[in-house]
């Protein structure tokens, strides 16, 4: 059976315990340890010199029994057992513990060498023995170390509640660090639920940690980017609806007109001429949302080989030079007579490449009065960067565009929707197709004034 998943929240919380537990039993370990050898060591050292202290109050005077018994009685108040040791090694005491722990090998050690420092556990208790040789034979002193380190045991008891009270801060801690985290994401998580179920007027607060605040901004920019997007949607869409039901209702009117017989025979051409005017109209939208269709597509197909650009440019020139001179338009080819040999060879898809120029040269020719010049122009330059590039520039004496078209002349309808009514427009779509183009070929192009009073785009095509 699969667990529900935990929340980040529960997540954070188990880490900072876990992170706390570790930490305390590591810490407490190594000080308990550390604590109780040290307090082991002093109680040994403390009663060391107690007997040496016993030891020098049983020499003195003249009777060192009875010396070593007022020394016994001394050390009985301050809670410390001892026997005497005669010189013939008996020992005299009071002590159970004493007669368990003072072996005969001890007290032999105590009067061969006047000293005994040891310590034994005696039903799981760890016993200290001092003892000391004197003029009489020697005085032995034995203590629990439970009873020596008390006051210390006391204070491992201490550090051992500090740390619990740690762990217990840390856990604490921990859960408010996780609420405050948890807190702004799950909004923020909710918000784009809200946003994917089609909300766009989703906002959250940018709170909590700054990577977390980071996520809500983004959030927002997501939501507003994305009302931008249908709305430009939207209006792409009714443009194109627009476009679409002119040509259809030209073409169903003057159908049914056929159909009922209202057109006079001698009409029939140029009712027939309409509806083939409309029909091509249709077809060239049609065909622009094809394109764009498929420049968003993935599967959107570039066949690189080397092309001369200059030489590509002369063969549209040859097309356009025809179509320019049937409207009365001039059309100028300019070409780089001084570029080297090889020096416009560039390897992108000539196809594309000529795609764009027609588009082009198809935009520039709609909106050029006769007697004005259209420009195709062709040469090889250096980048900002020191690369060579190969430019190809399409110049017109039309209209011309406003300094504010310039950032929005490939978006999509963006000038038709600015100037329709006022000059010839074509479906709103050309320059987006052309732009696409571009972006797929790795060059880039921009929008201009040309030095003949219209518009100027320029293609900039990487030359290695």
């Amino acid at each position: 059976m699969r667990l529900p998943p935990t929340t980040l929240a529960q997540r954070i919380s188990a880490l900072a315990v876990g992170v706390a537990v570790i930490t305390a039993l590591l810490a407490g370990l190594l000080a308990i340890n550390l604590v109780q050898r040290s307090n082991t060591a002093a109680a040994r050292e403390t009663l060391g010199d107690f007997a040496d202290v016993a030891r020098v109050a049983a020499d003195q005077g003249s009777n060192a029994r009875d010396n070593q018994a007022r020394v016994q009685a001394s050390l009985r108040t301050l809670g410390i057992q001892s026997a005497s040791i005669d010189s013939a090694g008996n020992v005299r005491t009071n002590s159970p513990l004493l007669r368990v722990v003072l072996t005969d090998a001890n007290v032999r050690t105590v009067l061969v060498s006047g000293s005994l420092s040891a310590q034994r556990r005696i039903q799981g208790q760890l016993v200290l023995i001092e003892a000391r040789g004197s003029r009489s034979g020697g005085i032995a002193l034995v203590q629990r170390r439970s009873e020596a380190t008390a006051a210390a045991d006391r204070a491992i008891r201490q550090i051992v509640w500090a740390l619990l009270i740690a762990v217990g801060l840390a856990a604490l801690l921990g859960l408010l660090v996780a609420l405050r985290i948890s807190r702004p994401l799950r909004r923020t998580a909710e918000a784009a639920h809200a946003l994917a179920a089609g909300h766009r007027d989703v906002a959250v607060l940018a709170q909590g940690p700054a990577e977390v605040a980071e996520v809500g901004v983004a959030l927002n920019s997501l939501a507003a980017a994305l009302s931008h997007s249908e709305a430009r949607q939207r209006e792409f869409l009714l443009s194109v609806s627009h476009e679409l039901r002119t040509p259809l209702t030209a073409i169903t009117g003057y159908a049914e007109s056929l159909a009922d017989g209202v057109v006079a025979p001698e009409q029939a051409a140029e009712v027939g001429s309409i509806v083939l005017t409309e029909s091509l109209r249709l077809d060239r939208l049609v065909a622009d949302l094809l394109d764009l269709a498929r420049l968003d597509a993935q599967q959107f197909r570039i066949e690189l080989r080397d092309v001369d650009v200059l030489e590509l440019c002369r063969a549209a020139g040859q097309v356009w030079s025809g179509r320019c001179a049937a409207v009365g338009v001039r059309f100028e080819l300019q070409l780089d007579a001084t570029a080297r040999a090889g020096r416009c060879v560039i390897r992108t898809d000539p196809a594309r490449l000529r795609q764009v120029l027609d588009g082009l040269l198809e935009n520039a020719l709609r909106v050029t009065p006769a007697g004005a010049p259209i420009v195709l122009a062709a040469r090889a330059e250096q980048a900002p960067d020191q690369r060579p590039v190969v430019v190809a520039e399409v110049r017109d004496g039309g209209p011309g565009l406003a300094e504010a078209d310039f950032a929005v002349a490939f978006e999509r309808s963006a000038l038709y929707e600015r100037y329709r009514g006022l000059r010839q427009v074509g479906t709103g779509l050309g320059l987006a197709i052309v732009a696409g183009l571009v972006s797929r070929l790795g060059a880039t192009i921009e929008a201009g004034r040309a030095p003949e009073g219209g518009a100027r785009f320029t293609v900039r095509l990487p030359a290695g």
